[in-house]
């Protein structure tokens, strides 16, 4: 993954201003898969989305991801660190690049299903019955010794065995963690959304480096293009300067 410019980070930030927290999770994914077109992404199973987010936001600010919880059980204040990369290589194998299908066949049923993207989830999230709706979106076939199946027709230990075989092919859908409080000793889970965590940072990168840049351009008369092509190291010390003046 080629490291995004503080030029093109800016006019993501600023993009996602105006957007709802879908629109945002998209543009942060064009940025970490340039490569890949804006229409394809919103329909790769979500793990790979997932692990597409933790690569970029493991590439702009690092291994290491500070998170706060409130224990669910005495409401105690849970902080603590998470490293990037060992979380996500936790998650294990995310999506299969060519193979989004998976096969159930159990008692002479022969189900293949679609993993669900993001674009999946929320139209099935605006549909009376969620869970109906993903399932006869994503479904590609269903037999029963032979014989074509609706998706409304499918019992339910099939459906079960289904998300079954959904969650195994794709395991970083399902970001969760699961923290002791070490005040009560109560386990709390808790889902963690990359794409709202990554906003977060990018929000407040873009913010200091606005003031960064109305700084400089105060002292030195300099254009943003032109406070944006130093490198961060030069930038904070010509700051430096500006606060020894």
């Amino acid at each position: 993954m080629a490291i995004t410019g503080a030029a093109e980070l800016l006019a993501t930030w600023e993009a996602g201003l105006a957007e709802a927290p879908t629109g945002r999770a998209l543009l942060l994914h064009r940025t970490a898969r340039p490569d890949v077109e804006a229409a394809t992404l919103p329909v790769l199973p979500v793990g790979e989305r997932e692990a597409d987010l933790f690569a970029l936001r493991r590439a702009l600010f690092g291994e290491r991801m500070q998170v706060r919880l409130e224990c669910t059980a005495c409401g105690a204040d849970m902080e603590f660190d998470l490293d990037a990369g060992e979380f996500a290589r936790s998650l294990g194998k995310t999506g299969t690049p060519g193979e989004p299908v998976v096969r159930v066949e159990q008692d002479g049923w022969d189900v293949r299903f679609r993993l669900p993207g993001v674009a999946d989830l929320t139209a099935a999230a605006r549909a009376a019955d969620p869970r109906a709706a993903l399932l006869a979106r994503c479904l590609v076939s269903a037999e029963r010794d032979g014989a074509a199946v609706a998706a409304g027709d499918l019992p339910v230990p099939v459906q079960r065995r289904i998300a079954e075989a959904v969650e195994a092919a794709d395991p970083g859908a399902d970001v969760t963690l699961n923290v002791g409080c070490p005040e009560c000793g109560a386990a709390t889970r808790a889902e963690l959304d990359i794409a709202s965590y990554l906003w977060t940072e990018l929000d407040a990168w873009a913010r200091d480096l606005l003031l960064d840049i109305h700084l400089l351009a105060t002292s030195y008369g300099w254009s943003e293009p032109e406070i944006l092509a130093l490198s961060p190291l030069r930038r904070r010390y010509y700051l430096e300067l500006c606060a020894d003046v």
